[in-house]
């Protein structure tokens, strides 16, 4: 009973909250888990006020065991609700989950390429042309400045920009481009309630649109390699001023 007793109070009181989302579509996967955590929750109280006073009901007291074949019509209730319980809440959590990785690409959207390496994030935006550059496998070469393996004799990646950190205007959609150089990494934002995996040989987008601005830690949560612990950037949310600004001088700075 202290355990149950601890356990509600922990998740009651709050004592280790998750960030607060910064997209609607959070706010969503947060009520689908406060549900789950709810439903399930309840079912594990139950069972443990149910065992303890079967524990004590029928402790030994020097009486004689006695046989009992159960009662079918509970056996059947108690099936029947876990069923429509669990599956409504697949049901109700597929929903979710379809609104975010299945809809539609987003109308003009922000478009920014990730590539996972061991072990760092590289981020890349299209420049003013609208069009990523060709990238040639051989070219990679983070020493002499060119991590991307950017073609230059490609025109259309003449402007693009590439950052180690991540910047997107707030209020506007977001596609981001995943990729990996190596092995399989992931791109997990808390604060999103979304991850993604970087796989080698595909590019796997991620869609959301933040209304919250701020500074918000991306990290991978695949074991990727011995320097797995440190590989992590920043997703930085700002003003439609400030991201026209951010462009400006990363696109100076290239």
């Amino acid at each position: 009973m202290l355990l149950v007793a601890a356990t509600i109070y922990v998740f009651a009181a709050h004592l280790f909250p998750a960030p607060p989302p910064i997209t609607a579509a959070a706010a969503r996967v947060d009520h689908q888990y406060d549900l789950t955590l709810f439903a399930a929750g309840a079912a594990f109280v139950l069972a443990q006020l149910g065992l303890a006073y079967m524990v004590f009901r029928y402790r030994d007291r020097g009486q004689r065991a006695h046989f009992t074949r159960g009662q079918t019509w509970m056996e059947i209730t108690w099936t029947v609700v876990t069923l429509a319980t669990f599956l409504g809440l697949g049901i109700a959590g597929n929903r979710v989950w379809a609104d975010l990785e299945m809809s539609p690409s987003f109308a003009n959207p922000v478009q920014v390429e990730v590539t996972g390496s061991q072990f760092v994030y590289t981020f890349r935006y299209p420049g003013p042309d609208g069009k990523f550059g060709r990238l040639e496998a051989g070219l990679v070469s983070p020493a002499t400045g060119n991590p991307l393996g950017l073609d230059p004799n490609d025109p259309a990646g003449k402007d693009d920009i590439v950052t180690s950190s991540l910047t997107v205007p707030v209020n506007r959609p977001v596609e981001l481009l995943i990729r990996s150089q190596d092995v399989i990494h992931n791109v997990f934002i808390r604060e999103l309630r979304l991850q993604q995996d970087a796989v080698p040989g595909m590019v796997i987008p991620m869609r959301f649109t933040p209304d919250r601005m701020g500074h918000y830690e991306i990290v991978c949560t695949q074991l990727c390699g011995l320097g797995h612990y440190h590989m992590h950037s920043m997703l930085n949310v700002v003003s439609a001023d400030a991201y026209a600004a951010f462009l400006k001088q990363q696109a100076a700075a290239q």
